[in-house]
């Protein structure tokens, strides 16, 4: 198994991530919260977590939805995955929303989304003018069927 060390500033009160499991790919984040947040149904919010990370060069933090929370309350990350870049410095903050019809409240300290270390590929963009041709070519949404 690979670690990579990451380090983490936790504001007062904040809960350092953790695995849940031995096998868990992502580690679970909570809310921190000085009062719980109401996320309307069909609204979104931006909720703190007060982590603040230094992700190594060549890495990022890609933040996910927790399953339990999408299966029983539709509550998703927004942006999922979201990126936190290696050179970021600011809190961790996870835009949720509420996919179903009720509304739902965030307390302090609750799981709230899952993140995962991932390694980061670059690429150079060379400009031609030309691609190769495949056998698919400018097909695209739904071109390959159902």
């Amino acid at each position: 198994m690979n670690k990579i060390n990451v380090k983490c500033v936790a504001s007062k009160g904040a809960i350092i991530p953790v695995y849940k499991t031995d096998g868990a790919a992502g580690a679970d984040v909570c809310a921190l919260l000085n009062e719980p947040v109401v996320i309307a149904a069909g609204k979104f919010a931006m909720i703190p977590t007060g982590l603040f990370f230094e992700i190594p060069l060549g890495y990022e933090i890609q933040v996910r939805p927790r399953s339990g929370l999408a299966a029983k309350n539709g509550i998703t990350v927004l942006n999922t995955p979201g990126t936190i870049d290696s050179d970021y410095r600011g809190e961790l903050k996870i835009l949720l929303i509420n996919l179903s019809d009720k509304d739902f409240t965030i307390n302090n300290g609750e799981r709230i989304a899952q993140i995962i270390i991932s390694p980061v590929t670059t690429a150079d963009y060379i400009l031609t003018d030309s691609l190769s041709e495949t056998e698919r070519g400018e097909k695209g949404f739904g071109s390959t069927g159902v």
